[in-house]
């Protein structure tokens, strides 16, 4: 046997009967396996290694160009999001290289300046379904990344890519989540990350006081960040072993209690006065740059090679998969390349 066949095997004498077994998993294009991973593995090696995934560095996660190297970056953010899936997958015994991959994956489609930039995106994009970051992180595994050619995820990672965000609706609502319990542990452990992170990069920020956090969530969750998260994930592990694994859930007091958690952040800091007045700024440049590249659309690297590969490549879509990969401080070279005035000399 292969060290990926007895992989395979010890995956079905140890995980759970419901967990996603990588034995079991499908692509849109065959491939011989490979003689030590597992295909979930083999997934979340191709993450990693993407150009997509290297830019997750320099995009922001709430705030814009944040001057301080402890401010969360959606690199940070997927890294987070990992390790509490992670740890709610091994505890239920489920399929953690599922986990990991579609974690790693789960932000490949966001754009530069936070949800503003997908707010700005999404406007531009109506004449052509709009735009939304779960959907185009499938775009990028399965087209942008390698000019064309994509990474050929499995199925069951690109789902849990698909449907792993919630936006500010239900937190668990069977009706959108992914198929496998893996996908939904992600989808779950994205939200415990960032409203726990969001909250400490505003205390950082000064937008919040760790005073201003109502009582009765430090009483429900606790006083720490740590403490707080563990709660979380500990709720998660024992509501879905207490509903049979029928998916992943949360105790009703609990989900109440994260939800008004989440809509104070979104008032007091998603929507707070510096980072609106920020984000105004970013969605300008968001549109320049859409409406340059409209126009200018073979100025676009990858338009060629991947028009070249579908069979409708509009300007409108290419300037959106380009602009929507860039980073922060890359979109603002491009905006100053094209729009502002350079000094020059006539010595």
């Amino acid at each position: 046997m292969t060290i990926r066949e007895i992989l395979e095997e010890r995956e079905y004498q140890i995980l759970h009967p419901k967990a996603k077994k990588s034995k079991e998993s499908k692509r849109a294009k065959r491939e011989d396996p490979c003689p030590i991973r597992t295909e979930f593995q083999r997934d979340r090696d191709r993450i990693i290694h993407s150009k997509a995934f290297r830019r997750l560095k320099h995009k922001t996660q709430v705030f814009i160009q944040p001057e301080g190297d402890h401010f969360r970056t959606r690199l940070t953010h997927t890294l987070e999001v990992s390790q509490i899936a992670r740890t709610i997958a091994r505890a239920l015994f489920l399929n953690e290289d599922l986990t990991e991959a579609i974690s790693l994956g789960h932000d490949l489609g966001h754009t530069p300046f936070g949800h503003q930039g997908e707010y700005a995106l999404n406007e531009l994009m109506k004449d052509f379904g709009g735009f939304k970051h779960p959907e185009q992180g499938v775009r990028v595994v399965e087209i942008l990344e390698k000019e064309g050619r994509g990474l050929n995820l499995t199925e069951e990672v690109k789902e849990g890519i698909a449907k792993h965000s919630k936006g500010f609706g239900k937190i668990i609502s069977t009706k959108s989540m992914a198929s496998t319990l893996e996908g939904q542990i992600v989808r779950i452990s994205d939200i415990i990350s960032y409203v726990n992170h969001d909250l400490d990069d505003a205390i950082r920020a000064k937008i919040l006081t760790a005073d201003e956090i109502p009582e009765e969530f430090i009483k429900y969750f606790g006083d720490t960040s740590s403490k707080r998260i563990s709660f979380m994930v500990l709720d998660v592990i024992n509501s879905t072993i207490k509903n049979d694994y029928k998916f992943i859930s949360m105790s009703q007091e609990t989900e109440n209690m994260l939800e008004r958690f989440r809509d104070f952040l979104k008032s007091k800091v998603y929507f707070s006065p510096l980072v609106v007045s920020e984000s105004e700024k970013a969605k300008h440049v968001i549109e320049f740059l859409f409406n340059y590249f409209v126009k200018h659309y073979k100025e676009i690297p990858f338009y060629e090679s991947i028009k070249s590969k579908v069979k409708d490549y509009p300007p409108q879509r290419a300037a959106c998969d380009y602009i929507s990969g860039m980073t922060d401080r890359f979109a603002l070279l491009v905006f100053e390349e094209k729009f502002i005035p350079k000094a020059w000399s006539m010595f």
